[in-house]
């Protein structure tokens, strides 16, 4: 046996007859039914001189939303619009009025009193002119744009010092729980910043060495010093360029992957949720991220600093004459030891730097998708800078100590 039909239900101004599935408007005056019963409609007719079109019915916003594209795509000339026919109109029944007789050059007829001052007022506004501000005097320009620049860089310090609070914070407090610490996270970091990043690391650092071995013997042979290539490949790479362009490598592929992946769980309202099941952000996705760089920086730099070894090695095998072992022999002759604790030393400081860029660029994307990529350029770009002005301060530093 089938089940009752449901009552009328009232909603709003409509009463909704379930049984007979019709809608009847109540509490609804004669002049809104007749508005809501008929549409705005257009007819286009030839005339003399030209086609006639002629729009009819209400021409407003709720009523035309079907009716524009219809016109848009009107494809003959008009020659005349008509708008005897049209019963109400708004500034948006009269801009479409007005685009018409505009894009076709033709004559409005027929306009009503509320027509005529709507298409008055917006005469010219469709003007395909370049529309600009006026261009502030240069007195006033550059101020203003400097004071801006000063003002914003105030609210990044702001932001770096909150962010490092934050960071001490939840690094004391897992120093006092130890159990919260996120172990599993961490060994993840490692993989993706130390051990993924071998092969890149590799290549790039072999053929650095290759390149440093091939132009120093270029530049040596004037005084006959061939041999001082060892000298120069074995100090430079494990002392300077080693660590420096695995930093620079790490910055563009891990700092930036800490920014993108942060910034799109701020974006996506993760770190939100995290926050609100009790899951503190800043131990569960920064603490690993700055962990993982600190630690794998001196492995990445020193394996770095040999494979640009092996590279000058061959250069030395092919184009100097100096047996491969006996370049790599001649290597612990001529790098002091001091050479390499440099190498070590700096390379922990340059990993947190980059960690510590990725990370909080990561945390301040707000807003949209494109705040992530620009934090994530903002993120490489800083950590680049930070760790080749960190590594003139080391050199000065190094050399005042006796290490130079």
């Amino acid at each position: 046996m089938a089940s009752p039909l449901p009552a009328p239900f009232r909603q709003g101004n409509a009463l909704w007859d379930c049984g007979g599935y019709r809608l009847v408007y109540r509490d609804v005056s004669p002049h809104m039914r007749n508005r809501m019963a008929r549409l705005a409609e257009y007819d286009i007719e030839d005339g003399e001189g030209g086609a006639v079109l002629t729009l009819s019915g209400p021409y407003l916003v709720s009523t035309i939303g079907a009716l524009d594209a219809e016109l848009r795509k009107i494809d003959q000339p008009i020659a005349r619009v008509d708008l005897s026919d049209v019963t109400e109109i708004d500034t948006v029944g009269a801009w479409i009025a007005c685009n018409i007789a505009s894009e076709n050059k033709a004559e409005i007829t027929g306009a009503n009193e509320r027509a005529k001052r709507l298409m008055t007022a917006l005469d010219g506004m469709g003007s395909e002119q370049d529309m600009r501000p006026e261009r502030l005097p240069v007195w006033t320009r550059v101020p203003d744009a400097m004071g801006e620049k000063v003002y914003n860089a105030r609210n990044s310090a702001i932001g770096v010092v909150s962010f490092l609070g934050a960071l001490l914070i939840s690094a004391s407090t897992l120093i006092r729980h130890p159990r919260r610490f996120r172990m599993v996270a961490l060994v993840k970091q490692l993989e993706l910043v130390g051990v993924a990043a071998l092969p890149i690391i590799g290549l790039m650092s072999f053929l650095i060495g290759v390149v440093i071995a091939q132009q120093g013997a270029v530049q040596l042979a004037a005084f006959g010093a061939e041999t001082l290539t060892v000298n120069l490949v074995g100090r430079i790479t494990l002392r300077e360029l080693g660590v420096l362009m695995t930093a620079i490598m790490v910055a563009g592929r891990s700092g930036s992957a800490f920014a993108a992946e942060i910034g799109t769980m701020k974006l996506t309202e993760e770190i939100d949720a995290m926050r609100t099941i009790g899951i503190a952000p800043m131990e569960a996705l920064v603490i690993p991220r700055i962990m993982a760089a600190v630690l794998m920086m001196p492995l990445l730099g020193f394996y770095a600093s040999c494979m640009a070894i092996l590279g000058g090695a061959v250069v030395g095998e092919l184009m100097l004459g100096i047996p491969f072992w006996t370049f790599l022999a001649r290597i612990q002759d001529v790098v002091p030891t001091y050479d390499v604790w440099v190498g070590l030393i700096k390379a922990p400081v340059f990993g947190l730097i980059v960690a510590l860029a990725g990370c909080y660029n990561g945390m301040q994307v707000k807003g949209n998708s494109e705040e992530v990529g620009r934090r994530t350029t903002l993120s490489v770009v800083a950590a680049i800078f930070a760790v080749i002005v960190l590594d003139a301060f080391f050199a000065v530093f190094f050399t005042k100590v006796g290490w130079a």
